[in-house]
């Protein structure tokens, strides 16, 4: 599906340039005065999510403009085709069917789909053994912790599903490594019993660098506490392809789960990635996870764009960043659960859309992937938010809200969501000038003094956000959540005309990481080196006596 236009070809990205020239100049506050239907109309609800998005800079003519270019870039039929297993990545030349691991049916792929189903009995399968106490380690112990080992995709989807759904999670503890850094490892590990520790190994090829480092100290860590060459089936599964290499290292066939080419490292938390989710949560949350993602799937698949909530967070997207120059996004989840989903949509969005050229290859004359940043509410609000209120630059804002609470503690949780509603209500009102000096006068200032400090509190307001609330954080609602994100950064990659699915970018680092690192170790020169990194090396050298 190689693109034949790119977004400034569209017939709609002129008159889309025009209207926002002229919302720049325009007051939220005053579209809703003009418009009494707005906060019902601006609105759009599916698989249990709802979007509020009528706190933008966008009114009846810029969102029917926006929707015109989303029938122009063709994206409900790339929906289909996205779904249907059209080669969508070009580059590399397969589909991305991600969406597969979450369906009950696949007409037409019913080859692929058979694969899907056979994992799932075995993840079922592995699942319940652990839960069920029936995994023993090499001294008989059965297993009540799990290390998933993995990096990128292999470890932020499965970090942010356990973490999130903490309170639906069983007796089997779950923990994640990632980083090569020894100290992310051996801090894991600090409070844990080789006897009962399950490893998870997550590399696509068995040979990624910083997994397979993690793998062998992990593996040397059981040893020395007793574990033999025999033992390491009870203390090891693998997510591979690469059974080769898998055996090499001690891990039967057996112990090996399967992942596809079709499954991008960053969408994989649904495959066979995700074991350490459905060890921690048991099968049926699991299934309720994968339920919760084919419900947005289906209404991606069916929704006219008007109503389509993952077209109309791309629309919102590529509106701020090739209309008002936004080169930024913020997502703020107000739950402390979710307070691992920024990191994991920067995986998401960033390596997904940070692409520079077209899927043809031309280079491109504006703005793709916006950087994406934010962190759980409130914390945020005691820190960047003061550059969200009262900066200079344009930070277009999600925010994440579940209305309810898992803790009992709803007094408590009611303080949280009404901070949220305030963050987004702060943004959209502000406070001018002659506010802030009022309420500086009535604290008891002088008229002087208010009249310096007032400028100093006012905000000018006018910031857009959306909310995105739901009844509760659960399996279900998670798993709409993420889909809604990536078919998101789908269509986006679509409307800036791009590959959203391959990832070429962190190759180079990895082969010169590798040149380094030989050279380091006393390796003979093959390449020159800058003069700078030369330097450090030395360095280096220096202190390793």
């Amino acid at each position: 599906m190689t693109a034949s236009y790119s977004l400034t070809d569209l017939p709609a990205f002129g008159a889309l340039q025009a209207l926002a020239l002229d919302l720049k100049s325009a007051s939220i506050q005053h579209l809703f005065a003009e418009d009494p239907a707005r906060a019902s109309d601006f609105v759009a609800q599916a698989a249990g999510l709802r979007l509020d998005y009528s706190k933008h800079l966008l009114d009846r003519a810029a969102r029917s403009t926006l929707l015109a270019l989303a029938e122009q870039a063709q994206l409900p039929q790339k929906a289909q085709a996205l779904l249907g297993g059209g080669e969508v990545n070009n580059t590399e030349g397969r589909p991305a069917l991600h969406s597969l691991l979450r369906a009950s049916s696949a007409p037409g792929l019913e080859d692929k789909f058979a694969e899907v189903v056979a994992t799932r009995a075995r993840m079922r399968h592995w699942a319940d053994r652990i839960n069920n106490g029936e995994q023993r380690g090499f001294s008989a112990e059965a297993i009540t912790d799990v290390v998933n080992i993995g990096i990128g995709g292999s470890d932020l989807g499965p970090r942010l599903v356990s973490e999130a759904l903490k309170p639906f999670q069983g007796d089997i503890r779950c923990h994640y490594v990632a980083n090569v850094d020894p100290a992310d490892l051996q801090d894991t590990l600090l409070d844990l019993d080789p006897a009962s520790t399950l490893f998870i190994i997550c590399s696509k090829s068995f040979r990624t660098e910083e997994t397979l480092t993690n793998a062998l100290a992990a593996r040397a860590w059981l040893t020395r506490a007793g574990a033999h060459a025999a033992d390491l089936d009870r203390h090891f599964l693998a997510i591979t392809t690469n059974l080769a290499a898998a055996a090499e290292f001690g891990i039967s066939g057996d112990n090996c789960l399967p992942m596809w080419d079709w499954v991008g490292g960053r969408y994989s938390v649904w495959s066979a990635v995700g074991l350490s989710c459905a060890i921690a949560l048991g099968w049926e949350h699991f299934e309720q996870f994968l339920d919760g993602a084919a419900a947005m799937d289906a209404h991606f698949a069916s929704a006219p764009p008007a109503d389509n909530l993952p077209m109309l967070l791309s629309l919102l997207e590529v509106w701020y960043g090739n209309g008002f120059g936004a080169g930024n996004h913020v997502v703020l989840p107000y739950d402390q659960g979710l307070a691992r989903l920024p990191d994991f949509l920067q995986q998401l969005t960033m390596e997904s859309n940070g692409k520079r050229v077209a899927s043809d290859g031309t280079a491109l004359a504006y703005d793709t992937g916006p950087v994406l940043w934010g962190s759980a509410g409130t914390m945020g609000q005691h820190s960047f938010h003061q550059l969200l209120h009262q900066g200079t630059r344009l930070c277009p804002v999600d925010f994440i809200l579940p209305l309810t609470t898992h803790t009992g503690m709803a007094e408590q949780h009611r303080r949280l969501v009404a901070n949220g509603l305030a963050q987004s209500r702060t943004l959209l009102v502000g406070r001018s000038v002659e506010e802030a000096r009022d309420s500086l006068l009535a604290r008891g200032l002088s008229s002087d003094e208010a009249a310096r400090l007032a400028p100093h509190l006012a905000m000018p307001g006018n910031r857009p956000n959306s909310v995105i609330s739901f009844a509760a954080l659960t399996p279900h609602s998670l798993g709409a959540l993420i889909a809604l994100y990536e078919h998101r950064t789908f269509c986006s990659g679509q409307l800036w005309g791009i590959n959203p699915f391959d990832q070429w970018g962190v190759e180079l680092g990895k082969e010169i990481g590798v040149d380094i690192f030989e050279r380091m170790g006393g390796a003979a020169r093959t390449t020159a080196l800058d003069a700078a990194t030369e330097a450090l090396i030395a360095q280096w050298r220096q202190h390793q006596h």
